[in-house]
C-alpha cells in the first residue's frame, strides 16, 4: 500500500484498539495520551518503507516516509535500503531470486518491527526525557507526512520538521509524569506490524516468516492470491481502503470522546 494508506491504517488500529480496551478492559487514556499513541502508531506504520530509497541529490523518488526530512531522510533511506539488500544477499538460499534493491526485505520482517518496538520501549523506559522527545519528534514527523501528504508536500520538510518538534515538546509537557512512556514503543511496534499486514493484502506480500526457511527459500513473500490482491495505489486502495480506515478512525474517536463529554456534562449539571 501507499504511504497515506499505511498511516491511516496505523491510526485506525490504535484508535479502535483503544476503544476496545476502554470497553472490555476498563483501560482509559487521557486525550493527550490517546493522540500521542495514535500519532506514534501512524508513524510506525510508515517506518518499514524506509527501505525504499530515491534520488538523494535531486530529492526525488522513494517512499512517502523517505521524504520526511528532505534529502537527510532520503539519504537515511538509501543506507537502510543498502543494508537490507546486504542482509538479503547474506542470508538468501538457493531458490531466492537475485535482487537489485532491498525494498520489502529486512524492514518488512517480524524481527525488525518487533525489535524496533521493544528497543523504543526500553529506550523510553530507561533514558527518560531526551529519549521520549526524540522518539516523539521523529515519529510525529513521519505521521505528518503520511496523514497529511498534500499539506506536507506544499509546506516542505522544514515546516514539517518545525511542526513535529513543537508537537513533540508540547506532547511531552502534557503527558502524565512517569506514566505511559514505554507504551510509545508498543505503539511504534504495532504500527510496523500493521504495515506488514497491509502489504500482505497486495500481490507481492512480505517475508514475514524470515528467518525461518521455507523449502529452499529464506525470503518467501507471503500475500493473498492475485485474484483478490489490492493493487498498490489503485482505485480499491484509494476509494475503498483509505475511506474505511478514515471512517473507522472517526467513529472510534467519537465513541471514545463522547462518553467523556457526557460524563463531564452530568457532573457539571
Amino acid at each position: 500500500m501507499m504511504g497515506p494508506s499505511h498511516a491511516l491504517s496505523g491510526a485506525a488500529t490504535w484508535l479502535v484498539g483503544s476503544l476496545a480496551l476502554s470497553h472490555f478492559a476498563n483501560y482509559h487514556q487521557s486525550p493527550v495520551s490517546l493522540a500521542v499513541g495514535t500519532a506514534m502508531c501512524a508513524g510506525g506504520a510508515l517506518l518499514p518503507d524506509l527501505d525504499l530509497s530515491g534520488r538523494v541529490t535531486r530529492d526525488e523518488g522513494g517512499a512517502t516516509v523517505a521524504h520526511t526530512f528532505g534529502v537527510v531522510s532520503l539519504f537515511l533511506a538509501e543506507c537502510i535500503e543498502k543494508l537490507s539488500l546486504g542482509i538479503y544477499d547474506l542470508t538468501r538460499m538457493r531458490d531466492d531470486p537475485h535482487r537489485d534493491n532491498g525494498h520489502r526485505t529486512f524492514t518488512h520482517t517480524l524481527p525488525f518491527n518487533i525489535g524496533v518496538g521493544y528497543g523504543v520501549f526500553e529506550l523510553c523506559l530507561h533514558f527518560g526525557k531526551p529519549a521520549v522527545i526524540g522518539v516523539l519528534f521523529f515519529t510525529f514527523a513521519m505521521a505528518l507526512r503520511g496523514l497529511f501528504q498534500s499539506w506536507s508536500k506544499r509546506a516542505g520538510w522544514v515546516i514539517v520538521t518545525l511542526v513535529a518538534a513543537a508537537g513533540a515538546w508540547g506532547a511531552f509537557e502534557r503527558l502524565a509524569a512517569g506514566r505511559g512512556y514505554p507504551v510509545l514503543g508498543i505503539a511504534l511496534g504495532v504500527g510496523g506490524l500493521v504495515h506488514l499486514l497491509g502489504d500482505m493484502v497486495t500481490s507481492h506480500g512480505c517475508p514475514v516468516l524470515w528467518p525461518l526457511p521455507t523449502g529452499r527459500r529464506m525470503w518467501r513473500c507471503i500475500g493473498v492470491p492475485d485474484a483478490i490482491a489490492v493493487k498498490v495505489g489503485g482505485k480499491v486502495e484509494r476509494l475503498v481502503v483509505r475511506p474505511v480506515f478514515a471512517v473507522a478512525s472517526v467513529l472510534a474517536t467519537a465513541a471514545l470522546w463522547v462518553p467523556g463529554l457526557w460524563h463531564r456534562y452530568r457532573i457539571g449539571a
